[in-house]
Parts: C-alpha cells; sequence; structure tokens
C-alpha cells in the first residue's frame, strides 16, 4: 500500500474487524503518521495485498513473527507486536459490519444508526484511499451526499430530511456490492505458523477467563444484616428527592443570579490548565475580566472570588452590575456555576483537525471559535478575524465543519496547513491570558 500523501496524525497502530462476504476478518490500521518528510496512512499488509485473518489469534500470530509488511517501519510496529492477544481484540468502536451496511442505512435515522453508517462510510472510504480501489473513490467523490451522515440525524429531520436519508439508503443499495466487492479482492490471509497460532489462543482462554473470575456472582453479593425495611428505603427516598429538590433551587439561584447581572462566568482549558473568568457583551462587543486586551484568568473560584474583591483595574468595573458581584464576592456568597455554553476546551482541536472535518467534535470547536473571536475583538485584533474567513483554507475548513452541506464539496486533505494555522490561533490567545495569583 502507497502513501496517500495527507497529513499523518502520529498514533498508534489499531487493531479492527471488518464483516466481509465470507465472514469477520481482523487486521490491523495504522491512522496517518508522519515519517521524516513524508506522510502515510496504511492497513496491515504489503504492497496490493490487505492481510485479513479469521480471527485474532491467527493475526497475534502472524505479526509476532513477519517484518515483511506495510506497516514494519511504523514507529509503533515494535509496541503492537509485543503486546497480549486480548490486546489485540478491536474494541466496539474499531468493529465495522461491512456487508450489514444496506440493512443499517434502511433503519430509522436514530443518532445510533447514523453514528454506525458514519463510521462504515469512513473506514470503507479510507479503505478506498489507502488500497487505491477506484470503485470505492468513484463512489464517494461522485456521491457527495454521502457526506450528509458526517452530521448526526440534523440532516435527517423533517420530510426533507427524511427523503435525503432514503436517498442515501436507496444509493448505498445500488452501489454497496460492488463496493464490497472491492474489498474482498484485495484481502489475503498469509500463511501463520500454527504453534504461535495455539499459543495465542491460549493466551486469550487465558485473558477470558481471569474476566469471568473478576465478575461477582451472585453468591459473591453479601446481603447485609438489619438492611433497611421497605418503609426506611420510602423515607430515604423521599429524603434525596427533597436533596434534590433543594441543590436544583440552589442551582437555579446562582444561575439566577449571574443571569440578573448580565455577567457569566466562564472556564477555560489550555495546554497549560483550566481557569475561571467572567465575560459580558455590550451590545455586541464582548468584554472581559481583564484590562488592555489581556484577560485576567484564575485556577481557582477562591482566587477569582479575591480579585473581584480587592481589584481594582480592569474594564468590568466600567459595568453597572458588577458592583452586585463584588459585593457577594466581599461576603462570601459569590458561587461560579459555569453553563455548558461556557465551557472552552482547546486542546486536542489541533489534532482533530488533522483527521478532517468528518470527525471533528463540531460542539468543541464551535465554542472554541467564539471565544477566540470574542477575545480578538476584545483586543482590538483582527487576525482571528481574517484567518477564519471563508476564503482561507482554516475558515473553508471550519465553516464545513460547523455547518456542513451536502450539496458541497468536503474540504479535501491533507489538513496540515489548517492545523497550523489553528494552533497559531491557539498560541496567540494563550498569550493573551493574564494568569493571577490572589
Amino acid at each position: 500500500m502507497e502513501s496517500l500523501g495527507c497529513v499523518p496524525m502520529a498514533g498508534d497502530i489499531v487493531p479492527i474487524e471488518l464483516g466481509l462476504t465470507d465472514g469477520n476478518t481482523f487486521t490491523l490500521w495504522a491512522p496517518r503518521w508522519r515519517e521524516g518528510d513524508d506522510e502515510w496512512e496504511a492497513f496491515l499488509g504489503l504492497e496490493e495485498d490487505l492481510y485479513g485473518f479469521p480471527g485474532v489469534a491467527e493475526l497475534a500470530a502472524f505479526i509476532r513473527s513477519d517484518t515483511e509488511n506495510d506497516l514494519a517501519d511504523h514507529p509503533a510496529w515494535s509496541t503492537i507486536a509485543g503486546v497480549q492477544a486480548e490486546e489485540l481484540v478491536p474494541d466496539e468502536r474499531h468493529t465495522y459490519d461491512l456487508v450489514g451496511v444496506p440493512e443499517l442505512a434502511a433503519e430509522d435515522p436514530s443518532p445510533e444508526v447514523v453514528a454506525e453508517l458514519e463510521d462504515a462510510l469512513e473506514i470503507v472510504r479510507i479503505l478506498g484511499e489507502v488500497c487505491e480501489l477506484t470503485v470505492i473513490t468513484k463512489f464517494f467523490n461522485g456521491n457527495p451526499i454521502l457526506g450528509a451522515v458526517t452530521t448526526g440525524t440534523r440532516n435527517f429531520t423533517g420530510r426533507d430530511g427524511l427523503d435525503l436519508w432514503v436517498r442515501i439508503g436507496r444509493l448505498i443499495a445500488k452501489h454497496w456490492d460492488d463496493v464490497i466487492d472491492a474489498i474482498d479482492d484485495v484481502i489475503s490471509t498469509p500463511d501463520v505458523d500454527s504453534d504461535a497460532v495455539t499459543a495465542a489462543e491460549a493466551e486469550l482462554e487465558a485473558a477470558a477467563s481471569a474476566e469471568d473470575e473478576d465478575e461477582p456472582s451472585d453468591e459473591d453479593i453479601e446481603v447485609v444484616d438489619g438492611a433497611s425495611t421497605d418503609d426506611e428505603s420510602d423515607d430515604d427516598e423521599d429524603d434525596e428527592d427533597e436533596d434534590d429538590e433543594s441543590d436544583e433551587d440552589e442551582d437555579d439561584d446562582v444561575d439566577d443570579f449571574w443571569a440578573s447581572v448580565g455577567i457569566d462566568p466562564i472556564r477555560i482549558t489550555t495546554r497549560d490548565g483550566e481557569y475561571l473568568s467572567l465575560r459580558c457583551y455590550l451590545g455586541d462587543d464582548p468584554v472581559f475580566l481583564g484590562a488592555d486586551g489581556k484577560i485576567f484568568v484564575f485556577g481557582s473560584a477562591r482566587a477569582l472570588s479575591r480579585f473581584i474583591a480587592d481589584g481594582d483595574d480592569h474594564d468590568l468595573l466600567d459595568v453597572s452590575t458588577f458592583d452586585e458581584i463584588r459585593t457577594a464576592a466581599t461576603d462570601g456568597s459569590l458561587e461560579f456555576d459555569v453553563i455548558d455554553d461556557n465551557v472552552y476546551v482547546l486542546p486536542g482541536i489541533a489534532d482533530d483537525i488533522l483527521d478532517g472535518p468528518r470527525r471533528i467534535d463540531r460542539t468543541q470547536l464551535e465554542l472554541a471559535v467564539e471565544l477566540l473571536t470574542d477575545a480578538a475583538d476584545y483586543g482590538d485584533d483582527d487576525s482571528v478575524g481574517e484567518a477564519l474567513g471563508s476564503t482561507t483554507p482554516l475558515g473553508w475548513f471550519i465553516d464545513y465543519a460547523v455547518n456542513p452541506d451536502p450539496k458541497r464539496m468536503a474540504p479535501s486533505p491533507p489538513f496540515e496547513n489548517e492545523s497550523e494555522a489553528w494552533r497559531a490561533l491557539e498560541h496567540d490567545f494563550e498569550n493573551r491570558l493574564t494568569k493571577k495569583k490572589q
């Protein structure tokens, strides 16, 4: 198998299970990685052959004795060749029932069905690119509506959405036999040493036995003398309900306080740690707890409260309701209940961009764009707006990832430039943070 010429994301070699015409087959997949100046993605195989094995034991036996394959030069090969056989059992996320895709696409578009179909289509697309299977690449390139599956159920609501789902199902039903045939044709099973297979089978049996022993039986579950009666249980449940209602009331009070002052606590996670700060909007203009374009951030609620009570040099002092926050901080009643829409997690986004718009966490990305844009606007900095403009590769990538449209072509790899551009924006944002130690 040849280089895709696309950007790698350094990572492990992953065992996968493919449901094909002749049954389930086990192999290895190496997501994109870099080797010197070259970028690669590969499956276990040699040249034009994709190696598949009828069981995990055969796969384990092969990789322990063979070094003549396309993954032998992967930086993680020595690691994968030395693992126990049970570690080569694919997890649920990397188990793909490819022959069952037409039936899956004929079901109702529930979140579970759409997610499973997306995973299956994605691994097939990658197989087509890596193994240079023209039938598969033409299937995806010629049918951009398949991209609608990458957005979850968003595109499949209402009459038009259901019509789109039906069209995708018919498209798959019409062409999927050719797709499966193309994969079947490149699968081969090399000979493996029978003694090595027997040893791997023994490891799998031992691991299964150990797992069974770890699971408690009914006899292991002790019945404690003096356990509560039904009446006592009912009383306990009533007490718990009252406690839950009390907690909910307290949370509502906190939310009501922040809503009334029009200033929000925000939580920001960067590579250096997790921080709290404040932000509000005056009209459309974001204003942070900060000064001169710098955002003050705090490692704890206590530190933030102390600063609010004592700090006298920041931009939120000009907000009329800030005195209410300062009063609460001074008397010790101030609480920071950060809602989900104000939680921003930056680490990992640059790496996710390398994987393309289909795999990225769209909510996390959208929130991060909001934060970086607000911070730049607060500092009168046009660089973020320019970097995310629709005419830039990163801007196009983000626009498609956040608002995918099955009627237009998705951005194409490699995404190295987009990832590096995002890293630069993150770096500039982190430089805008001033860590306070009140």
